[in-house]
């Protein structure tokens, strides 16, 4: 990548908020939220409020990184989507170099705090994170195969055993179905995403799976991967026996209304009742995992 000399945005609170956006803070958020649940699960019940906090700055600090070494790496890429040309690499608001500085120091940063107040099994998972977005995803299968977003899913779904390997030092099944939903989860929610950007895509030249394969394909893709994320979260109450009639209640009516909205899109609906379904997925997964957390604590 090149390093492009022009400085960031203008005055200190300009500077501030290009470092900021260069974390993408609203993906983080609900990394975060997830691996919360991961420390609710493991403990069965509430938490220390310390452990909560290190497992919050340190993979704040992960995912942060992650994202700043994605937008240093796509910078050409970004500048050629609608959706992401405002970003600040990618407006020479922050150059090249610092991007890639600052999402290494992040990524230091978070495994050196985990480390020191966890263990190191949960700080490297948190770096196993990064290198499955970064690595993975970003550098090899974005734009490489239309099963970039399947197998780059998995990085999404870490945050939730490093909240649970820093409570217990290990990982259960329990832990692993919690990677799995979200690992089943993000197709069909990315995807309905990628409907709606099928054109900027297809500029870009990244084989997404609309690109490649089409509406139609995309539709039935993101209803089968719905119905599994929603067995996927019933079969959970065998591995878990803190959680009872709270979340399998919980968890069956937001399937429901997963299915709904996939099977609704799949059956004719327009391309635009596609950001309807990425809303709700947002809902869905952020909606299922603090009902996960409120059983485990009750």
């Amino acid at each position: 990548m090149t390093t492009i000399g022009r400085a960031s945005g203008t005055g200190l609170m300009g500077i501030l908020g290009d470092y900021v956006a260069l974390t993408k803070p609203r993906v983080m958020s609900l990394l975060l939220l997830t691996a919360t649940t991961g420390i609710f699960v493991a403990e069965r019940g509430v938490p220390s409020g310390m452990l909560i906090l290190y497992v919050l700055l340190g993979g704040a600090l992960a995912s942060g990184g992650a994202s700043a070494l994605n937008m240093w790496f796509e910078e050409d890429l970004d500048r050629r989507m609608g959706r992401t040309k405002a970003r600040p690499v990618a407006l020479r608001r922050v150059t090249s170099r610092n991007a890639f500085m600052f999402g290494i120091a992040l990524n230091i940063a978070s495994f050196t705090l985990l480390s020191l107040t966890t263990n190191t099994l949960a700080a490297g998972l948190a770096m196993l994170g990064t290198v499955l977005y970064f690595g993975l995803y970003t550098v090899w299968l974005k734009r490489n195969t239309v099963h970039n977003i399947v197998i780059g899913g998995a990085a999404g779904a870490i945050p939730p055993l490093v909240g649970y390997a820093a409570v217990t030092g290990t990982l259960t099944l329990s832990a692993w179905y919690l990677f799995a939903i979200i690992f089943f989860w993000t197709p069909p929610h990315f995807w309905a995403l990628a409907l709606m950007l099928k054109n900027d895509y297809a500029r870009a030249g990244v084989p997404m799976l609309p690109v490649v394969q089409g509406d139609y394909q995309t539709k039935l893709q993101i209803l089968l991967y719905s119905v599994l994320v929603v067995a996927v979260t019933v079969l959970y109450t065998t591995a878990e026996p803190a959680l009872g009639y709270i979340y399998l209640t919980g968890s069956l009516a937001l399937g429901a209304g997963l299915i709904y909205y996939a099977a609704r899109l799949y059956r004719g609906a327009p391309r635009g009742f596609a950001w309807s379904l990425y809303r709700f997925s947002l809902l869905y997964l952020a909606a299922l995992f603090v009902i996960v957390m409120v059983d485990s604590a009750i």
